[in-house]
This record gives structure tokens, sequence and C-alpha cells, in this order.
């Protein structure tokens, strides 16, 4: 869907308050991001939480993120943020694709790390000495940032393939230390995956009951034991954070979204998301001028 109005590099360095770097990557040191409205971003992001906290809500997932911690975001993962804590100090890298992959030959090796997906495993907190190696490759990071070099892309490009083969043998090495789910955890893990790749299509609670060979009210009682949210109300909240993505991108009229967000009738758009937000999508869409 690239129509959906997303963030660039530009606009994030607009966001920390700092120079546009000009460049398919952006270093900010210390950036406090509190953007309280749901964006996608043309980039990759990988956040080093030095001190404080805040809150990070994406389309299937919230988390109080308290330092130390990484979050990982890729492109298509919907995400806001909200205060929690007045002081904070957060490293964040973005790079887009192209930049990572320039001289890459597998052209799939981002794909293969899940903790750039819309999952739980976009934050990983850290333990004191894997902080201690985390922040010293920001430091390498900012260092590079700083100096003017030929080199410079190569040298930022090595350092983040250092990150992620780091964030990858942490979670490695974290999974193989943990226990198994209990039988009960994997049902909602199933459930989001099957939202993630349909909620476009199917908004019905019986769609996602059925490929979970449950009845309705059962995998609604089964998910909000475990999340305190009705399964419906979880495919309610992920098609509205879709849709005030969409209504930011001020090409699209709102009889568009309508269709893109598959609803029978501008009509059932609006009723739909005056239910869930307390405003109609025009009045949602003019906070935005």
């Amino acid at each position: 869907m690239s129509d959906i109005k997303t963030f660039s590099l530009s606009r994030h360095s607009w966001l920390f308050s700092v120079p546009d770097s000009n460049k398919d990557y952006l270093f900010v040191k210390e950036g406090e991001p509190y953007y309280d409205e749901p964006y996608r971003a043309e980039s990759y992001a990988i956040v080093l939480v030095r001190e404080g906290g805040l809150r990070l809500n994406t389309a299937l997932a919230s988390w109080d993120v308290d330092a130390p911690s990484i979050i990982t975001l890729g492109p298509s993962v919907i995400r806001y943020f909200t205060k929690r804590m007045e002081s904070l100090k957060m490293d964040v890298i973005f790079f887009k694709d192209t930049f990572l992959l320039e001289q890459h030959a597998d052209v799939f090796f981002l794909s293969r790390y899940d903790f750039f997906e819309n999952n739980d495993r976009n934050v990983l907190p850290l333990q004191e000495s894997c902080f201690y190696k985390f922040s010293k490759i920001f430091e390498l990071l900012s260092l590079a940032q700083d100096t003017t070099s030929f080199q410079q892309g190569p040298i930022v490009r090595s350092y983040v393939f250092a990150l992620i083969y780091e964030i990858d043998a942490y979670y490695r090495q974290y999974a193989s230390s943990t226990p198994p789910p209990a039988e009960a955890e994997p049902l909602f893990t199933k459930f989001k995956r099957l939202l993630s790749h349909n909620y476009l299509q199917e908004h019905k609670l019986d769609f996602y009951a059925a490929q979970l060979h449950l009845t309705p009210k059962s995998l609604s009682a089964a998910i909000k034991k475990q999340t305190g949210r009705s399964a419906g109300k979880w495919i309610d909240d992920t098609i509205v954070l879709e849709a005030k993505v969409l209504l930011q991108n001020k090409t699209l009229t709102v009889s568009q979204i309508s269709a893109m967000l598959n609803f029978s009738e501008q009509s059932v758009f609006g009723k739909f998301f005056r239910a869930n937000t307390g405003m109609s999508p025009i009045q949602y869409r003019a906070r935005f001028r």
C-alpha cells in the first residue's frame, strides 16, 4: 500500500529536531519522540533506550519501555509514542533497506529477522552486560556521524549489521534459556498473525474463529482473558489504527480509504470510525492541516 502516508527520513529529522542528513540513513543522539498519532516509516529503526522510559504503541501491542532496552521497527509497523517519564535518553539509527543492502548479495537479509515485524519482539529489555555492548556500538555510530569521511556510509553500514547480528544473537540466547510458553499463550500469537495478514479484508470475528478452529465466543473469551481486550476489540482497534494512518494522507479521499479498508459504503466506514474514536473521519483529518 504505497499510497499510505509514511514518515521519511527528513520527517524524522524534523521530529527529533536534528539536521537532515540527506542520506539513506539518519542517526539521532538522545532524541525524544513523543508523536502520539499513528504513522509508518520508509525506513527501519533500531533504538537504544539509555535512560528513562516511554510507551510504545504498535498496531498489535503496547509496551512500557524502560531503560536499558532496544526497540526495533520495520517500515510496515504502525507506531506512535506517548510520554511516561520526564527524563529520557535514547539513540536511534534509521536506515533504508537500499542503504544497508547496497553491496549485499542477499536482498532478503532483513526479512530473516522477525524483530523488525509487528510482533512481541519489537522491544528487547537488556541485561547490564549486554547494554554495555550495545552502548559501545551506538557510540561508534555517533562518532561516525560526527566525522566527515569518504567511507562514512560503509562504516555506518557495518555498525548497523553489527547491531542486527547482536540483537539476533541476544534473542537466540534468551529463547534457549526461556521455558516453553503455557499452552494458552500461542493462541494470541496465532490470532495476531492472522489479524496482521487479514485485517484489511476480514473484519468479522467469525473469520478468525474459523481459522483457529474455535467458536467466536470461545476465541473472544480466551483473547480477553490473556490481554484484557476481546478479539473483536483487537480487530476494531487494528482497523481504526490503519484508518488513522490513511486519513493523514490528504491525497486519498475518505471514499477511497473506505474502499481500501473493504467497507461496503463510505457511510458504514464513517459510523464505524465514529463509534471507535468519537469523531468522524473528516473531523479526524481536520487535525492535520
